[in-house]
């Protein structure tokens, strides 16, 4: 009797001990699986993430040879057209009691403001241009239109040792400027603004926008951009295609800074 007793607890024992051993294995065989599902959705979301860089990448070598494109096809035919309806007017044999002489000088005023204006578009829409003369003058120009517009009061500065970015990273970091400037003139209701490049000695550059508008709920505006796709979050996805970090600070009623930093390695002049 007490063998088969024993029988039976060695029965239970063995059974208890399989028991254990196939929990264990189910447990060892979820978790592997798990991490491995884990490791699947990373991936995933490391392609879609290498996807959305290299479609928004391509999207803006789109948008910068469509710009270059318009750009020089206004100089080209839009630009000299004015400059010879200009010309045709200015030898219009019209004495200064000529009824017709004041709107001529009028019409002629209109267009030399045209092609000005012209001109300056073109520049700021052709990327050359911002390889040729650097940065901080592709934004000193841009930021010396907006003064004599009287639109609003501007102070720019650049300190520290200029050193210049790829000719990628440099269209980039103007193309957020001028999408930052935008959005200042829509929807800001500044003032004035505050624009500073800065070069670091620990190999940082720093540019500050800083204006004195009406500002804004960063976190909310953040929401409606990712879920629009557009505004704030092509912002961030510029600055993080170029390796940049971008940082808001704003509150309703007290203005905005945006600050983007992007750090370089051997690139001083």
């Amino acid at each position: 009797m007490q063998s088969a007793n024993t029988e039976i607890y060695f029965t239970i024992v063995i059974a208890i001990l399989l028991g254990l051993l196939l929990v264990g294995f189910i447990v060892i065989i979820l978790f592997f699986y798990q991490r491995r599902q884990q490791r699947q959705e990373q991936e995933l979301a490391q392609m879609k993430d290498v996807y959305e860089r290299e479609a928004m990448r391509s999207q803006l070598e789109i948008q910068e040879n469509t710009l270059k494109s318009i750009a020089q096809e206004l100089h080209d035919n839009i630009g000299q057209m004015l400059s010879v309806v200009k010309l045709s007017l200015s030898v219009l044999p019209l004495e200064k009691d000529h009824p017709a002489h004041e709107m001529t000088v009028h019409s002629q005023q209109v267009l030399n403001k045209a092609i000005i204006d012209l001109s300056d578009l073109t520049k700021s829409m052709h990327t050359d241009r911002i390889v040729e003369i650097g940065l901080p003058d592709s934004i000193s120009f841009e930021l010396a239109s907006i003064k004599r517009a009287g639109i609003l009061q501007v102070d720019f500065s650049v300190t520290g040792d200029e050193f210049n970015f790829d000719e990628q990273k440099s269209i980039f970091i103007f193309r957020m400027f001028q999408e930052m400037m935008n959005n200042i003139l829509k929807h800001s209701k500044a003032s004035s603004v505050m624009v500073n490049l800065i070069y670091t000695a620990d190999d940082i550059f720093i540019m500050e926008i800083q204006d004195d508008g009406c500002g804004f709920d960063v976190q909310e505006k953040r929401e409606k951009a990712a879920a629009s796709g557009v505004g704030l979050k092509s912002l961030f996805n510029r600055a993080q295609l170029i390796g940049s970090t971008l940082n808001i600070k704003s509150e309703p009623g007290k203005g905005t800074l945006i600050t983007v930093e992007l750090p370089y390695h051997d690139q001083r002049k």
